[in-house]
């Protein structure tokens, strides 16, 4: 996964106990931080669902390399890593590009990963990623959102299809070893193109 390091927006809430809280783009630096998140995540992802040595390669310098590398020296084309903060710690990330669906349209954007580290999570960090990936994805002409999920991954599908996103019938079934080892993925979609407003809403008051 390849991204660009953007603009540096903030996307900050002051809301409550997470007034601290907020999501901008990454920067280089953060690759040590998104590395020991993806880590962790990833850790917990597939543990029972890939067999043990290929969980065990799940290594936070491994991860933070690739971050860094592409950080550094990123693709051509919209490509943006987001991180969420608490305070000045990254405890979450999520990385966007143009989706690389065969059936995908040229104005799709997809989330092609995410993740919360599983200290932080319920503190809103994950839909503050998700409002940031929309945000970043519209402002760049995405008309559509996509996004993959581990079939049996309830959680994380019930919070997607919370914030907005929906199957729409597509599976693929990834190899995920080198042993062939396969876990199936679905796929959830958005439409990112504004809504017409309500008329009963726009009528002028009589």
């Amino acid at each position: 996964m390849s991204h660009d390091h953007g603009d540096g927006a903030d996307h900050s809430h002051a809301m409550g106990p997470t007034a601290d809280a907020s999501v901008r783009t990454a920067k280089p630096t953060d690759a040590p931080a998104v590395g020991v998140v993806q880590a962790a995540v990833w850790t917990q992802a597939y543990a029972g669902r890939l067999p043990d040595d290929v969980v065990a390669l799940f290594e936070a310098p491994a991860f933070a390399k690739a971050w860094r590398q592409s950080l550094e020296n990123p693709p051509e084309g919209v490509h943006r890593l987001l991180v969420a903060r608490a305070g000045e710690q990254v405890v979450g990330f999520a990385a966007i590009g143009p989706s690389q669906d065969p059936d995908a349209g040229q104005a799709c954007g997809e989330v092609t990963a995410m993740g919360v580290h599983p200290g932080a999570r319920r503190m809103g960090h994950g839909s503050r990623l998700l409002n940031a990936c929309v945000d970043t994805l519209r402002g760049a002409g995405a008309e559509e959102l996509a996004t993959w999920v581990l079939a049996d991954d309830e959680a994380t599908r019930a919070f997607l299809v919370a914030s907005g996103l929906g199957p729409d019938g597509a599976y693929r079934d990834r190899v995920v070893s080198a042993d062939g080892d396969t876990l199936r993925e679905v796929r959830l979609v958005a439409s990112l193109a504004p809504q017409d407003p309500d008329p009963e809403e726009t009528e002028p008051a009589r």
